[in-house]
């Protein structure tokens, strides 16, 4: 089982689109793929027309009073499921403190439904928290999309610092351009200057488009309601370069 996580200390920057998109291109390429939306605030979870209510909250998936799997649910395409957002989740940092090995258990937790699915997309909040670093432990690969903007990379340093002082398993780190304007004299010169200091960054920049944006109101990835639309050979691409 691969496990993806889109993240970046910054909200805002294209997370829930990038992991929407590409597990429904890994799903409809027959790949067994699951969402776990980490974010209280669910927009993962209302794109895929789930309720963002997971029974006993955060709590009772950390304790394991509640089996991961009992908190599955379908979405509307085939071989793709959704782990529901919950607001109780913006506590889940103080259910793993409560708890041993507690930098560990998303790991542990997603090792219940190992055998079930093939890939794994963690939609995360925008923070540096307890629940960052069980990403870490959890996540083969760190999907971060930066806005072309000067404090984006000055964002992207303290993530990789982030990443490179965090003990045990890190992961792959690959950083890409999203919400890009190439109109913008600012936005081509960060993307043309971007240092790599090591961290790979994907050769696919996903533009600022208005039809993903659309995505709330259709409720469906771009990939599915769009499927030739820029915006989806974007991710499309993106999915090639990271799948």
């Amino acid at each position: 089982m691969k496990v993806l996580a889109t993240y970046n200390i910054k909200g805002g920057v294209g997370k829930t689109s990038t992991a929407v998109n590409l597990a429904h291109l890994s799903a409809r390429e027959g790949r067994r793929t699951l969402v776990w939306d980490l974010d209280p605030q669910g927009a993962a979870t209302f794109i895929f027309r789930v309720r963002p209510r997971v029974k006993g909250g955060g709590h009772a998936l950390v304790s394991r009073e509640r089996p991961l799997s009992a908190a599955l649910k379908a979405t509307d395409f085939e071989n793709l499921d959704l782990l529901p957002a919950d607001f109780s989740y913006r506590n889940m940092d103080l259910d793993l403190d409560d708890t041993k090995r507690r930098t560990k258990q998303l790991d542990r937790l997603l090792d219940s439904v190992a055998d079930d699915y093939d890939v794994v997309f963690l939609d995360c909040p925008p923070s540096v928290s307890l629940v960052s670093e069980n990403v870490l432990h959890a996540a083969d690969t760190l999907l971060v999309p930066l806005i072309p903007a000067t404090l984006s990379l000055r964002t992207f340093d303290q993530l990789t610092q982030f990443v490179a002082d965090a003990p045990g398993k890190s992961p792959q780190v690959v950083a890409f351009f999203s919400m890009a304007d190439r109109r913008k004299r600012l936005h081509r010169e960060v993307i043309e200057a971007m240092p790599r200091n090591g961290a790979r960054v994907a050769e696919t920049v996903v533009p600022a488009l208005s039809i993903i944006e659309q995505m709330a109101e259709r409720r469906a990835p771009v990939t599915a309601f769009a499927p030739t639309s820029r915006a989806a050979q974007c991710y499309e691409q993106l999915w090639a370069e990271v799948g």
